[in-house]
């Protein structure tokens, strides 16, 4: 992706956060199918791999898989929150009118090879995993358990699951970073005082420049 150096995330723990914090990620490859895009929830290993290994499912219906078999590489795309700056949140725009909007966001790349796995057992584990991440705080947590043996190998049947073990990963925080203090000071007045909620969390994350 294209991020210019003053709006550069490298550090891991960082990035991972951000991985770990998004519910729902896109892989995109291109091969003989041509381009092709999923969205699909992630389960994220921070501890397996340099950069970490990322696991999910694709419905076998989904052609996508038949492309990522034959070892392309894919694009995972973490978003984060974004929000629209306006050229009135800078105090300098009284002193300097040569300014127009942009937009500011997070995001996370991951690249990689992937493992497309067929096998009952480990796609039974994939599920579990990522149902027991989504359910957690609920009073009466389900289970995939809970569904019948002979159904649940039947939607087993129906899907495939990836393991995408990251070779390399980008990050962008795209906070203002490139403007003075002040005018970082009214962008985040400005976003925390919006009424969106996507707005209110990238002030948040400004108070951490």
């Amino acid at each position: 992706m294209y991020n210019s150096k003053p709006h550069q995330e490298h550090n891991l723990e960082a990035l991972h956060r951000h991985m770990l914090d998004t519910r729902l990620a896109m892989l995109v490859s291109h091969g003989e199918q041509g381009l092709l895009a999923t969205h699909l929830p992630v389960l994220v290993a921070t501890d397996e791999g340099e950069f970490g290994t990322v696991y999910a499912h694709l419905a076998r219906a989904n052609r996508q898989w038949q492309d990522l078999q034959l070892g392309t590489e894919a694009l995972l795309v973490f978003p984060g929150a974004d929000a629209y700056v306006s050229p009135g949140f800078y105090p300098s725009k009284a002193d300097n009118p040569k300014v127009v909007p942009t937009w500011n966001y997070t995001a996370v790349h991951a690249y990689g090879p992937v493992e497309v796995i067929h096998e009952a057992a480990p796609l039974l584990n994939i599920v579990s995993r990522l149902t027991e991440r989504h359910e957690q705080g609920r009073d009466q947590p389900w289970q995939v358990a809970d569904a019948p043996a002979d159904y649940l190998e039947g939607m087993l049947r129906a899907i495939v699951g990836i393991r995408l073990p990251i070779a390399r990963l980008q990050g962008a925080r795209k906070l203002s970073q490139n403007r003075s203090a002040q005018d970082i000071a009214g962008v985040r007045e400005g976003l925390a005082s919006s009424p969106d909620y996507l707005d209110n969390q990238l002030a948040a994350q400004m108070r951490h420049l």
